[in-house]
């Protein structure tokens, strides 16, 4: 089937493209990195690429306090966040203020020294392929090198400009 676009139609608003995405419900993770300090940033692009080999993408903001990090970083930690995690994933989704990596936020120093989040329902350690440009924010392409995943659990999710769970209908 081929669709031809009309030539009347004009592209979305910046309001009515996101109240669009307002119906969409995503995962919540969050995504870490060394630089000369740990950064992370809350991210609901997350997306499963392919298994073989294991590689996932997810969207940042240049303009993030964490992207300079995330530009220089050969190594990325993707971590699904629990349904009980909504502190968690606000705290990694501010703009600014307090050190992420402070307490009460847990976590060590991973495979290629990326700071790993105990507590998540799973988490990855990815290298990063390729970073693509895609308006205000770069796609970040990568492929997993090391993961761990417990059993059990709710994930987090995002819908509507809230963290949401899950829930048996």
């Amino acid at each position: 089937m081929t669709v031809h676009a009309d030539a009347d139609a004009l592209p979305p608003t910046t309001e009515t493209f996101r109240s669009v995405f307002r119906h969409h419900a995503a995962g919540v993770a969050v995504v870490t990195a060394q630089g000369g300090r740990p950064a992370g940033f809350t991210a609901t692009s997350l997306s499963s690429v392919a298994v073989a080999p294991p590689t996932v993408s997810f969207a940042m903001s240049t303009s993030s306090s964490s992207w300079p990090v995330f530009r220089d970083a050969s190594h990325v930690g993707v971590h699904i966040l629990a349904a009980d995690q909504r502190d968690l994933a606000s705290r990694f989704a501010t703009a600014a203020g307090p050190d992420r990596f402070a307490a009460p936020t847990r976590w060590r120093r991973g495979p290629y020294a990326v700071p790993v989040l105990d507590g998540v329902l799973a988490w990855l350690v990815c290298r990063v392929e390729v970073t693509v440009p895609a308006g205000d924010h770069r796609l970040i392409v990568a492929r997993a090198v090391a993961a761990e995943s417990r059993s059990g659990g709710r994930p987090l999710l995002y819908h509507d400009r809230a963290y949401v769970r899950l829930c048996d209908g």
